[in-house]
């Protein structure tokens, strides 16, 4: 079986080049396992999953058997816990990793970011108890609610919700005794259970559906109406069946389908697209017990718009899929051959069609469980890996690139460079990142955001706010520049503009006078930066200094739709020397 990597033979390859694929594999003596991620606003990345919290025993202690080493280790291990894992988008290093403080929770399944950058995260307790956590932006927790009924209780995703809250997606056995609040709602041996959480921890609702099989809640998404679209297993006999359900905003059942099939299948996901419909991803087994991929699209009124069967060569299927801005999907999971099983990645157009696939990990057993799409496009998917000659499982991450393939991290001393400038750059403008007034990235861009700052439709003048700004933000950032000119090839000052240019004119003409206009823009904030100095500080700054134009070649796009405001704009870059 052909793998785009093999982590052993790649240490020795890469060993001396420089760069190297981003990946990031943990290494514990247990079983360290993630399920979901997602990007916070510097940019990092947080994923949670569980892992076994211990203590290591004194290095100097010596063993006879076997049997007394394990009595020792099992002395201090705390056992199965949530955790949760930070590290950096772009060289891959982890910045924190927090076990979870919360007594028995387990595992934790889901991670959802909040407006205040912190997260929401979901799980449950080896004894079948729910939890969700609300935790700062250091995970830290600000609370706690663990709920379900008598029975055993399992979550299988979190979904954000539009008013801050979330909603807790998964199943619970039924109960037969009457003193249960939930008793009535019990249909099956086991039922979906779904409970509704404002952004307090508040419990709106909580309620038990399903068929008079054995149901299982998987995934749910919210509707641009508020109504919520559940995604479901329905097992009996020897059928695996799908569940697809509508709710009211209140719980209540609006619709309830079911598709009995011939073949096997089991619903994995559920995404709401940017076009309004949804999609959901199923595992199907065919007559030789072969998995393969199904993706199913369908509206609010039950109707089927598109059933694909996605052929691939190995026995393959998704666990998590993605949509990016431009409606392509971006799908992870497992492929597996009679020796083995890797993590896959398969990117797919709007249509369904496979545009390209890869396969990914060691010669023994790897997944991926979760991906997310980054802000530069690129995406990061998280899951296991088990190492060779091991039966531990490791945590696993690769950031992959719209054409199936890794990231890579340039390992130069200019990465080091621009990391140190990044970094110096984010404590130098705190304030205005957090008031929004401009956005850094970590290609050392500075982007004027807030709307006071950017330009008008078809101006590159000033206004008073912009020269107001313009000079409270050179008083911190020209001395900056001066500091570090060293370590500083260039700073380019780039004119952007939006594509609202007589549309109805030929695209050579739209295109080179927003040409003009970006220059234009670029050639304001150059001479209000410039003459915010003196003549000594402006013969120095003149080496550094570059303008520049883009048009509307960098529109700035949001789930599929030009933002014409914020494509207005001016930005900053550094280049930064290599050392």
């Amino acid at each position: 079986m052909t793998r785009t990597l093999t982590l052993l033979l790649l240490s020795i390859i890469l060993l001396h080049a420089k760069e190297r694929p981003f990946l990031i594999q943990t290494h514990k003596p247990f079983d360290s396992v993630l399920y979901d991620v997602t990007q916070n606003y510097d940019d990092s990345l947080t994923a949670v999953g569980f892992s076994n919290q211990y203590k290591q025993t004194n290095k100097a202690q010596v063993f006879t058997d076997p049997f007394s080493y394990l009595a020792a280790q099992s002395e201090h291990t705390y056992g199965k816990k949530a955790f949760l894992l930070n590290f950096d988008a772009q060289n891959a290093k982890t910045n924190f990793e927090r076990f979870a403080k919360i007594p028995e929770f387990s595992e934790a399944v889901s991670v959802l970011k909040t407006p205040q950058n912190g997260y929401f995260i979901g799980g449950f307790t080896l004894e079948g108890s729910l939890l969700v956590a609300k935790l700062n932006a250091n995970g830290d927790t600000l609370f706690v609610k663990r709920f379900g009924t008598k029975n055993y209780d399992r979550l299988n995703a979190l979904v954000a919700l539009s008013d801050g809250g979330v909603l807790a997606v998964g199943s619970s056995s039924t109960t037969r005794d009457p003193a249960d609040p939930m008793f009535l709602t019990g249909l099956g041996l086991n039922d979906i259970f779904i409970t509704r959480l404002d952004a307090s921890g508040k419990i709106l609702w909580s309620r038990k559906y399903g068929t008079q099989f054995d149901d299982k809640g998987i995934d749910a998404a919210e509707a641009r109406d508020g109504t919520i679209l559940v995604l479901a297993a329905t097992k009996y006999e020897k059928h695996h069946d799908v569940t697809l359900m509508r709710l009211a905003q209140n719980g209540d059942k609006i619709w309830l389908k079911h598709f009995m099939m011939q073949t096997l299948l089991n619903p994995k996901k559920m995404i709401p697209l940017l076009d309004g419909n949804f999609l959901a991803v199923l595992s199907q087994k065919d007559n030789m017990g072969k998995k393969q991929i199904r993706l199913i699209k369908f509206d609010l009124e039950q109707n089927l718009l598109q059933d694909t069967l996605v052929p691939t060569y190995y026995e393959s299927e998704l666990n998590d899929i993605s949509e990016y801005s431009n409606s392509r999907l971006i799908g992870v999971g497992s492929t597996k051959d009679r020796y083995n099983t890797d993590a896959y990645v398969a990117i797919f157009d709007e249509n369904f069609d496979i545009l390209c696939q890869e396969h990914f990990g060691s010669e023994n057993f790897d997944t991926f469980y979760g991906v997310t799409i980054l802000r530069d496009s690129n995406a990061v998917a998280v899951g296991t890996t088990t190492p060779k000659n091991s039966q531990v499982k490791q945590s696993y991450i690769a950031k992959i690139t719209p054409e199936c393939t890794l990231a890579k991290i340039e390992t130069s001393s200019s990465s080091a460079n621009a990391n140190d400038l990044y970094t110096a750059l984010q404590k130098l403008f705190a304030k205005e990142i957090q008031n929004g007034d401009i956005t850094l990235g970590k290609d050392l861009s500075i982007s004027f955001s807030a709307p006071a700052l950017l330009f008008r439709q078809g101006e590159y003048r000033l206004t008073p706010y912009q020269k107001k700004f313009i000079r409270s933000f050179s008083k911190k950032f020209i001395p900056f520049l001066l500091q570090h000119k060293d370590r500083i090839n260039q700073l380019e000052i780039i004119g952007h503009t939006s594509s609202e240019w007589q549309r109805d004119s030929k695209f050579s003409k739209r295109y080179l006078k927003n040409m003009d206009l970006s220059l234009k823009r670029s050639y304001s904030v150059t001479t209000a930066l410039f003459l915010e100095t003196d003549s000594q500080t402006q013969q120095k700054l003149v080496p550094l200094l570059k303008d520049s134009g883009r048009s509307f070649a960098d529109k700035i796009e949001r789930n599929g739709v030009e933002d014409k405001m914020h494509s207005r704009r001016v930005v900053f870059t550094l280049h930064a020397k290599r050392e």
